[in-house]
């Protein structure tokens, strides 16, 4: 498939006044912009502050997408997301490599088994196919893998893995031909506030007046957010990737999944998926602290191999040939935080997605789009309000990866 190209960067000279103002040029502030434009609200402008969009957590990113959350309102937005996805070409004019191969969670204990057991009802309840399937069965659609102490295993033939690069790239050169400014290497230095709402932003190319801000800057969420005077509970999270060179099948005597069927291992958080001839995978450490660093903590390999080791076996005998650092945005209950803020009208969050957020993004964007434009949405956001934390409303999401 040909691969997106980035939009069009072009000398302009940034708009002084904005419709909308979306902080932040990755999956969620792309497919805002897209989705505002094509409800007719095209005076709008994306800043990103690196020189290209999409190289933070977006960039950075296993590229899954899954239907299997806990939550009614995770599932809805992974179901229209999923939806988008697949007729993405169709929908925004450009294509994006999505390998519909199914996710697969091993359970290892009786309590997990119920957990998902549950959500395999919700989910069903929704329409979506998922089966609780045998470790046999789970090898038969992974080869290769061990299930060792495994009991079960969820199964969902229409999750799978898509390209990050492919989605934000398209859905901000479409928004860009209905409109859309996108300035790039574009830094906010502050938000204006007039009597409790959003006046203008201003950036190291100048202000921009607008009475509407879409905070989308991910792990940054609430340094930015802080500009504003509120508070957003998102804090940055290091996740490790690494990618092996298998020992070859032939001489190995030991397959590999064909295809690009993404295995997690719920007690450990364990995953893999193919990544061409190579095989992506990774792990969550427990003992990370909070913060931005991005280098890759090649020290921590040694745990993951362990994990591997009763996993994927042969891996081991793979050699890791590069590994890249990104951050989850967290939030306390793992779900994100979607809405007008409650305390600066016209200052929206889009934030705290927990490692989720990709996947997420071209519902998400289309109904935040929509309650911007006055519009009601099909889907309830109020879950994701931003005032649950105070008022004691969380309902976490059991299945954060």
């Amino acid at each position: 498939m040909t691969p997106v190209e980035a939009p069009r960067v072009l000398e302009t000279i940034m708009k002084s006044t904005s419709d909308v103002v979306i902080i932040g040029g990755g999956c969620m502030g792309a497919s805002t912009a897209y989705h505002l434009a094509s409800l007719g609200i095209q005076n709008v402008v994306l800043l990103e502050r690196e020189t290209q969009l999409a190289v933070g957590s977006t960039g950075r990113n296993a590229g899954g997408v899954r239907h299997q959350f806990s939550t009614l309102q995770n599932i809805q937005l992974s179901m229209e997301s999923i939806h988008l996805i697949e007729r993405f070409e169709e929908e925004v004019g450009y294509p994006m490599d999505f390998h519909q191969d199914g996710y697969l969670f091993l359970l290892s204990t009786p309590e997990s088994v119920e957990i998902f057991r549950n959500n395999i009802t919700l989910q069903r309840s929704l329409g979506i196919e998922v089966d609780l399937v045998s470790p046999d069965e789970a090898v038969r659609l992974a080869p290769g893998l061990s299930v060792d102490g495994v009991l079960a295993a969820s199964y969902c033939a229409r999750d799978g893995i898509a390209d990050p690069n492919g989605l934000t790239m398209g859905f901000a050169r479409a928004a860009q031909a209905k409109g859309v400014q996108i300035e790039r290497n574009t830094t906010v230095t502050g938000i204006t506030i007039d009597k409790h709402r959003i006046a203008g932003v201003t950036t190291n190319k100048g202000t921009i007046s607008t009475p509407c801000v879409v905070n989308a800057t991910g792990p940054h969420a609430a340094r930015v957010a802080a500009l504003a005077g509120v508070k957003v509970p998102v804090t940055p999270l290091r996740r490790n990737i690494f990618i092996a060179q298998p020992p070859d099948e032939a001489a190995s005597g030991v397959n590999y999944p064909d295809n690009h069927i993404m295995v997690i291992d719920s007690a450990t958080s364990f995953y893999f998926h193919r990544e061409g001839p190579n095989i992506l995978f990774g792990m969550g450490d427990p003992d990370e602290t909070p913060g931005f660093d991005m280098t890759v903590r090649w020290d921590f390999l040694d745990s993951v191999v362990e994990v591997a080791m009763s996993r994927l076996p042969t891996l081991v005998e793979g050699k890791v040939s590069h590994a890249w650092a990104g951050l989850y945005a967290m939030s306390p209950d793992g779900n994100a935080i979607i809405g007008e803020a409650n305390t600066v009208a016209g200052f929206y969050l889009i934030n705290g997605f927990s490692g989720h957020g990709f996947q997420q993004s071209p519902a998400v964007g289309r109904l935040l789009a929509a309650q911007i434009a006055g519009h009601d949405t099909d889907i309830d956001l109020s879950p994701f309000a931003l005032d649950r934390f105070g008022a004691g409303t969380t309902s976490p999401e059991a299945n954060v990866v």
